[in-house]
């Protein structure tokens, strides 16, 4: 019960840590500058590990190299910290699961952006960070857009998109213990 409890925290400050650190590296993506108050918190919770990586990891072709491989190591010292008892575990083995708990906090992290935008686009369409998270949305909507027109003034794209990567994230859980087991 100890080692759950234990777990679950892990999981959760590793998996806000890396929410942080995947916001900062798709705002220089998208080259999107968010309220003052949003973008001193993101960098103060992330400069610690982005900046000695960066010493190492140079951008290139204007991406953030520094911050995924801070990602990287924070999924790797979650799935570390919650194997460190099951000496069975191989070092490989707990390489493939950072791999798809990157690839999980990324799906995770998309999902909740199409929510958030949806909850601003019913709540309040005006609210400061409202821009924002629709400009970090646009490339995934767009495409999307193009295809599905708006029905009686409703825009149906975040409902599909949403579908679509939950559809990708089953599939990464169910292919997760097929590789394990190679």
């Amino acid at each position: 019960m100890l080692h759950g409890i234990f777990t679950f925290v892990i999981d959760i400050v590793t998996g806000f840590f890396a929410g942080f650190l995947l916001l900062r590296f798709w705002m220089q993506v998208q080259r999107v500058r968010p309220p003052a108050g949003l973008a001193q918190a993101i960098f103060q919770i992330t400069d610690w590990l982005v900046h000695p990586i960066r010493r190492v990891v140079p951008g290139f072709r204007g991406y953030d190299w520094a911050t995924m491989v801070g990602v990287f190591l924070t999924a790797l010292l979650s799935m570390v910290l919650d194997f460190w008892l099951l000496s069975e575990v191989s070092f490989s083995t707990i390489l493939l699961l950072a791999v798809f708990r990157v690839l999980q906090w990324v799906l995770y992290g998309l999902m909740a952006l199409l929510v958030l935008e949806a909850i601003f686009s019913w709540v309040n369409p005006h609210a400061p960070l409202a821009p924002f998270i629709r400009a970090l949305n646009e490339p995934l909507l767009s495409p999307f857009r193009k295809v599905l027109p708006s029905l009686g003034g409703l825009d149906f794209s975040p409902l599909l998109v949403l579908i679509l990567l939950q559809i990708l994230s089953r599939v990464l859980n169910e292919l997760m213990p097929r590789l394990l087991m190679l």
